[in-house]
């Protein structure tokens, strides 16, 4: 029997289930949070609770978006390239690659990568959303920009498979990234130069 109280072990075991927490850091996130001032924790919950309800996606380009937004903006913004799209696996690769302030096409979010072991196939990706764009857009280039991992990759190779009969440029980023690094935590000067040193395949 848990020897903490019920509230407090309640919210140990919550937070427990996050990517990436362990037992003790769970522990020690919730003893800082009820150490914490009240008002803290309250607006702590309340901006969870808001979350759901104030992020969209982009019918389009399937980025996250304030739910009061129709599409993304960088998709609206008139100076951005639409006949250049950077294929990513979620939305934060998207705001890695802006910071590089080296890329001005726009983006397309598959919503994950191919994992057959996991039952995440073609279908439960953008893929078939990507190739109409394709032709709504009249896109030349597409940036296969997936994370290189096994998973990133096959994911790739499958698109590129998918676009052979197309007249549509199929690049990748350069291998300046580490094999098994994700976009979200590649540094902009390695992420910059892989965009800049990107090959056709």
């Amino acid at each position: 029997m848990s020897r903490l109280p019920k509230a407090l072990q309640d919210l140990i075991d919550e937070l427990g289930l996050l990517p990436g927490v362990g037992p003790r850091t769970a522990e020690r996130y919730a003893y800082y949070l009820l150490k914490a001032d009240k008002h803290k924790s309250g607006k702590l919950a309340r901006t969870m609770e808001q979350v759901h309800d104030g992020v969209g996606q982009c019918p389009v380009t399937f980025a996250l978006i304030d739910s009061n937004q129709e599409r993304s903006p960088l998709y609206d913004d008139e100076s951005r390239n639409k006949q250049q799209v950077a294929v990513v696996e979620d939305p934060f690769d998207v705001i890695s690659i802006e910071k590089t302030g080296k890329y001005t096409g726009t983006y397309h979010v598959l919503g994950g990568v191919l994992s057959p072991i996991d039952g995440i196939t073609p279908e439960s990706l953008k893929i078939s959303e990507l190739i109409q764009r394709i032709q709504d857009d009249d896109v030349k280039e597409i940036i296969l920009a997936t994370n290189a991992s096994v998973e990133g990759e096959s994911t790739a190779l499958y698109i590129q498979r998918q676009l052979e009969d197309s007249d549509v440029e199929v690049s990748r980023l350069a291998r300046g990234l580490p094999v098994g690094v994700d976009l979200e935590y590649a540094d902009q000067i390695t992420l910059s130069r892989a965009l800049e040193g990107r090959q056709v395949v």
